[in-house]
């Protein structure tokens, strides 16, 4: 699905303005969405659009790509306010940034409220909100007046995540029924923590629900129904798309080599290791205990077949170097206790996940429970040719075709020796790893591009404006 300031490793200054340099004269962009991102299952992390019959299955050429009308081209001029229940580097409110800057690009007047932001001046929530303004999106108070009287004026109000319900009885109070014929519910969550009434309770007056995966929009229907007996609005299962800045550097192999090459200097490792990358949030619920789990246990397997491999590493995007969080120091304390210090390598969070995806060779999705809703990063690391290690859960399993573009394995403790024959299979056969990712890459051509996302979202909010427009 997520993003994130640059990592927090050591880089040597003189390489910066080279490889800047570089970027530039190949006109390639570095910004990009995590996704959960990063969940937004939390990253996001989730999924990008609605499973119309017939809608995505043809490449456009750039010169069809070109000529195409855009798909979102009918929401000029409309009113749309966003609603996210928080401004964070996670999948759903970088999802919901990208929404906002899609819209905008058609000419939509749009209006973005966090509902819940930290007390103190936060770095992070400034520098999101600055990007906005830049782009013409109009950020408001969350329970000023103004609000109220958007929400009432809007075309369309969208509300990012289960959480963020909470905001309607707190802010709109008595305006609530006038808002909700014209309210799409955009759900990323999977945990049984946000089925709570006083976050759902409308959910069956909106105008549509739209969900990242097809397996987080049946556990939601049913555990709403079983649960709370609160009965779903029309649901549309919509996936993600990557975009075209991504794209970009993925298929453009000179931003690649120099990408490749500055972030394995940054983390001292050489050309030919091969290098295997969980790139989410660090939280138990991304399961990176377990990947390194399952990490160390590949190494006393090789050791033990005495295979001749190259010599694999893992690295960890995601980590917060400052919090010192119980987890964080968990797997730090882990890596210590096995002396494997020199094998895996922490990466504070970052918007910028491309140049991790140049770099590595391999990514692992290791999300737990119920899996990702979508897991966004599979696809950016599909775009870059990379095969996938991925848990049998979620929205992982309508991504990553096991055996093809990737392999799975259980969630939970379960799949830690899973995962380690997994990791030793794809560095021990460098022709499986390279043909699992072109195949990747061909599925992303196919499926989850950014035109894709856009056809498929225009979908979903004709339907829902035309349902809005009827009760209005």
């Amino acid at each position: 699905m997520m993003k994130r300031p640059f990592p927090s490793v050591t880089m040597s200054k003189k390489r910066w303005p080279l490889m800047i340099l570089a970027l530039v004269s190949i006109s390639t962009a570095m910004v990009f969405f995590m996704r959960t991102t990063f969940d937004s299952c939390t990253g996001n992390d989730n999924r990008r659009f609605v499973e119309e019959k017939g809608i995505g299955s043809k490449i456009l050429s750039p010169q069809n790509e070109r000529k195409a009308p855009n798909p979102l081209d009918f929401m000029k001029s409309k009113l749309v306010l966003l609603v996210s229940h928080e401004l964070s580097l996670s999948g759903g409110p970088l999802l919901l940034m990208e929404l906002a800057f899609l819209l905008r690009g058609v000419g939509t007047q749009v209006v973005w409220i966090t509902n819940q932001k930290p007390p103190e001046p936060d770095e992070v929530v400034y520098s999101l909100e600055r990007k906005m303004l830049d782009r013409g999106v109009q950020v408001l108070s969350a329970k000023e007046q103004e609000a109220v009287e958007t929400a009432l004026k809007a075309h369309l109000v969208v509300l990012n995540t289960a959480v963020a319900g909470k905001w309607l009885d707190a802010v709109l109070k008595e305006n609530v029924p006038r808002v909700l014929p014209k309210v799409l519910w955009w759900i990323h969550e999977m945990r049984g923590n946000y089925f709570k009434v006083e976050y759902v309770k409308h959910l069956p007056f909106v105008a549509g629900a739209m969900i990242d995966s097809h397996t987080t929009a049946e556990y939601w229907k049913n555990r709403t129904w079983d649960r709370l007996g609160i009965q779903m609005p029309e649901t549309y299962v919509v996936h993600l798309g990557n975009s075209k800045d991504l794209m970009e550097v993925a298929e453009n192999n000179v931003a690649k080599r120099v990408l490749r090459e500055h972030i394995r200097e940054s983390l001292g490792v050489r050309n030919e290791d091969i290098l295997f990358a969980i790139i989410n949030s660090v939280s138990r619920g991304k399961g990176q205990d377990l990947f390194l789990r399952a990490f160390h246990q590949s190494l006393q397997m090789i050791q033990d077949k005495k295979l001749r491999v190259p010599r694999i590493h893992a690295v960890v995007v995601g980590s917060d170097m400052n919090a010192h969080t119980k987890f964080e120091t968990e797997l730090r304390n882990f890596v210590n206790e096995n002396k494997i210090q020199d094998r895996v390598h922490f990466v504070n969070k970052t918007l910028s996940v491309a140049p991790y995806l140049a770099s590595i060779d391999v990514l692992v999705q290791n999300s737990q429970g119920r899996g990702e809703c979508f897991g966004r990063i599979t696809i950016e690391a599909m775009a870059f040719q990379l095969p996938v290690l991925g848990t049998a859960a979620g929205g992982t399993m309508e991504i990553v075709v096991n055996g093809t573009t990737g392999l799975l394995h259980p969630a939970g403790k379960e799949g830690v020796t899973p995962l380690a024959h997994n990791i030793v299979k794809l560095a021990t056969h460098v022709e499986r790893r390279l043909t699992m990712g072109k195949k990747g890459y061909e599925r992303v051509r196919q499926m989850f591009l950014e035109q894709h996302m856009m056809q498929r979202i225009a979908v979903v909010l004709k339907k829902v404006m035309e349902k809005a427009k009827s009760h209005s």
